[in-house]
């Protein structure tokens, strides 16, 4: 058994892998058995108090200990991985960091398994790490072949990985001429072979800090037209919805510094007031995008970052499924298909919108409309999909039982849980030599057959 808890900005994820174990090859067949979300925020909120995040803690573990047998609990790895929100904190006061950190590792030194630390990972092994789950878990790497002995999937492509959390989005894929020096190209070497993987992490381009950086920019531009007003129109909530937010609530990230007022007021309550207005929602969340720093690169979609041309299919997991999902959608589709459920979801007032989502929390729900949004610019704009290459964008939350998360991949990385490399890996038949043996296979017995109802 693992155990790997996922910090993210907005919530920690408890998950439990298991592997059979009586074969060293049989190790590779990694899945997860048990998921717990934890109460509460995201680590990263407990800045000001560290010791209060043990206690949230306990009923994920309690549940864990019960789904583990009691004589393996001291052979169980544990391990916390830490992302945007912990980058972010770290930046902004690395002593909080540590001391969150710190407290962590004090309350998994009392529990019965083997705990194997808490770090803060970089954008780029987040990235990567959800590479590898996606293409672990679509048998992109191995497969057994009639032999039942692994071998490499002959021909088979890898797919592209596209995350998007609360605090940062990552995009990670193969492109076409992976021997081209690209600055955000990693060498990944899993099961005897190398793969070029161009990923690349864009902090502050998270759902939740995106939305920030969104109320930021319209306090800000209501300020300018009716100074010391605290109402603001908001055209990404539904209509005739109303709500009081701080604002240390949207400008006291690091991600909204730069929008940030001098006469800032932490506990000051705005008022913001749902408009539904599409096309002007539209309008604003470009404006979070900077693509003024590209001057008309084709390798370079936004922010200044070279990126190689998208290519193949890709898996978009996280945040962006949980906004497909939202919008009836699931799958693949096509970008008009995309456009106009957006439309449609973005012109429901508050009263319809609850109707329509009547078991997701608010804080989410009023929401939905800025995340389609904002996929669609970091898609479209951002990334450089088109009506021709989304399609080969699959949103997708699990396969089979596992979730698409970069913990997996995490996991397979720090313990070696996959089967070992030189021997086990076997190219398979050649699909000309296969076809061949199966026409003189098949020929053999039809003549065999005829054979037989001779005599």
């Amino acid at each position: 058994y693992g155990i790997v808890l996922d910090a993210g900005s907005s919530r920690t994820t408890v998950y439990v892998y298991e592997w059979p174990a009586e074969k060293e090859n049989d190790t590779g067949v990694v899945s997860q058995t048990f998921k717990c979300n934890v109460k509460g925020p995201g680590i990263s909120s407990y800045e000001s108090n560290p010791g209060a995040l043990a206690k949230p803690f306990d009923d994920c573990l309690n549940k864990v200990k019960e789904r583990i047998p009691v004589p393996l609990h001291k052979n169980t790895s544990v391990y916390l991985g830490a992302t945007a929100g912990m980058r972010l904190l770290r930046l902004q006061n690395e002593t909080a960091a540590n001391e969150v950190l710190a407290s962590i590792q004090n309350y998994f030194r009392a529990q019965p398994f083997e705990f194997r630390g808490a770090q803060i990972i970089t954008g780029p092994e987040e990235g990567v790490y959800g590479w590898i789950t996606a293409n672990y878990l679509m048998g992109n790497f191995l497969e057994r072949n009639l032999w039942r002995t692994w071998v490499r999937p002959y021909r088979k492509e890898t797919m592209g990985a596209l995350d998007l959390g609360g605090a940062s989005t990552q995009i990670s894929f193969i492109p076409e001429d992976s021997q081209e020096n690209f600055n955000s190209t990693l060498q990944v070497r899993l099961y005897g072979y190398n793969y070029n993987v161009y990923t690349h992490s864009f902090q502050c381009y998270g759902r939740d800090e995106a939305e920030k950086r969104l109320l930021a920019l319209l306090f800000q531009v209501c300020l300018l037209c009716c100074p010391c007003s605290s109402n603001v129109d908001n055209p990404c909530y539904p209509r005739d919805y109303n709500t009081a937010l701080t604002m240390k609530y949207f400008s006291g990230s690091l991600c909204t510094q730069s929008l940030r007022l001098a006469n800032y007021y932490p506990n000051q309550l705005v008022n913001f007031h749902g408009t539904g207005d599409p096309d002007l929602c539209q309008e604003m969340v470009s404006l979070l995008f900077n693509f003024t720093a590209c001057r008309d690169r084709e390798d370079c979609p936004f922010s200044g970052i070279h990126q190689p041309k998208v290519k193949g299919n890709f898996v978009a997991f996280s945040g962006f499924y949980y906004t497909i999902n939202a919008l009836n959608l699931s799958g693949h589709f096509s970008l008009a298909d995309f456009n106009s459920s957006m439309w449609l979801f973005c012109s429901q007032n508050w009263t319809q919108l609850q109707f329509m989502l009547p078991k997701v929390e608010e804080i989410y729900a009023r929401s939905y409309c800025f995340s389609a949004n904002f996929i669609y610019y970091l898609l479209v704009h951002g990334y450089d999909f088109d009506a021709e290459t989304w399609p080969q964008i699959h949103f997708q939350k699990e396969v089979g039982n596992s979730s698409i998360a970069w913990s997996l991949g995490y996991m397979l990385s720090l313990t070696n849980m996959i089967p070992a490399e030189g021997k086990l890996i076997q190219l398979p038949l050649k699909p000309s030599l296969f076809a061949g043996l199966l026409v003189f296979l098949t020929a053999t017995a039809l003549l065999c057959l005829l054979f037989l109802v001779y005599l």
